[in-house]
């Protein structure tokens, strides 16, 4: 086995995908960018990042959410229980907080990412609050672990995978305990039958599979908290943990694609481009900007469907034979705009740099 393929003995490396990366690229999709079309991402072109095996669950009605710990009322509840609360369905984009990794040079061997990792779902369940105020959370909660079946190594590390809020964050009407995806169940891959989403934040806090919390006296410790998820320059820097998604956009491949390598080709003359803008923590966008060879102009935003979800672009190019690169950027609400090139993280996290497209136009016959 090479060394790049040892478990634990992961590292930076260039050129080409190592087997180990690209048995992950085989296990996990990101949707493709065509259908950025699409509003509300089809059940089963929503990106997905499984860190372990999907857990086998025979059946909705055999499983339980435990909720233990500094609580007054230790909880057992059945999907039925959860039902029984007051629902909401909320329309988020959710995106892999290692979305882009796959550009970065040199690159942390992982999950190799190229744009795909986002998409928007109609999330239904009950807010996380009427559990938690139903078992009764101490006043001394530090903070509250969430962990699902998923069970496995990182690094070496055997733990189940897990994520923790701070009560403040956890009580929050928009964090749900969800049974539903799309007006449907949820689908395995999805975390069948229960999963956390926290709308505005990575992927990675929406813990799925989700069968015990956990108030804690003390900070949460497991390896997907304390080890990764965290914005790091180098090894030795202690960080600044991932948590709300930053501004980005991406674009609707325009023209017809070659097969192998997807490049891109277009007709001469008018050509409508499209995509999708999204940021963090219920921030809205202001503006997309759209570059051709350099030069920028104003897209037109579409409606938004809600605090957490994308926001629709389009602009109309005209375009001329030859060789061009197009680029996308969105501004949000708070005035952050998307960087022309990556910034550099440890492990490829947050690459939230524009979106740039290669495309060759030909002349109408």
């Amino acid at each position: 086995m090479a060394p790049d393929e040892v478990p634990g003995k992961r590292g930076h490396t260039t050129g080409d995908f190592a087997l180990s990366e690209t048995q992950l690229a085989n296990r996990n999709s990101g949707q493709p960018l065509e259908m950025l079309r699409h509003a509300l991402t089809p059940v089963g072109l929503h990106y997905l990042l499984i860190h372990f095996d999907i857990p086998y669950v025979e059946s909705a009605e055999a499983w339980r959410l435990d909720v233990s710990g500094l609580v007054e009322r230790p909880l057992n509840l059945t999907i039925a229980d959860l039902k029984a609360l007051p629902q909401r369905t909320l329309r988020v984009t959710l995106e892999c907080a290692g979305n882009g990794r796959a550009v970065s040079t040199p690159r942390w061997q992982s999950m190799p990412w190229e744009h795909g990792a986002v998409g928007t779902a109609e999330w239904t369940g009950t807010p996380l609050r009427y559990v938690l105020e139903k078992a009764g959370v101490s006043s001394k909660a530090v903070e509250i672990a969430f962990l699902g079946a998923d069970r496995g190594f990182d690094s070496n590390v055997e733990h189940d995978y897990g994520r923790s809020l701070v009560p403040a964050q956890a009580m929050h009407e928009d964090v749900l305990l969800v049974w539903a995806m799309n007006g449907m169940p949820l689908a395995p891959q999805h975390g069948f039958p229960l999963r956390l989403v926290v709308p505005g934040w990575y992927g990675m806090a929406s813990v799925k599979w989700l069968n015990r919390i956990e108030v804690l006296d003390c900070k949460f410790d497991g390896y997907q908290q304390v080890r990764t998820y965290i914005f790091r320059k180098d090894a030795d820097d202690p960080g600044i943990p991932v948590t709300r998604m930053r501004v980005k956009s991406l674009m609707v491949p325009p023209g017809i694609p070659h097969w192998f390598g997807r490049a891109r080709v277009v007709d001469a003359g008018p050509v409508t481009l499209t995509g999708r803008a999204w940021s963090g923590g219920g921030v809205g966008i202001s503006k997309v900007e759209v570059g051709i060879d350099g030069q920028w102009q104003a897209a037109t935003l579409d409606e938004r469907a809600g605090p957490y979800a994308w926001t629709g672009w389009r602009t109309t190019w005209n375009a001329t034979p030859g060789e061009h690169e197009l680029m996308c950027r969105a501004t949000d609400q708070d005035g952050n705009t998307q960087p022309l090139e990556q910034a550099w993280d440890y492990a490829g996290f947050g690459n939230n740099a524009v979106h740039r497209m290669a495309v060759t136009v030909r002349a109408r016959s």
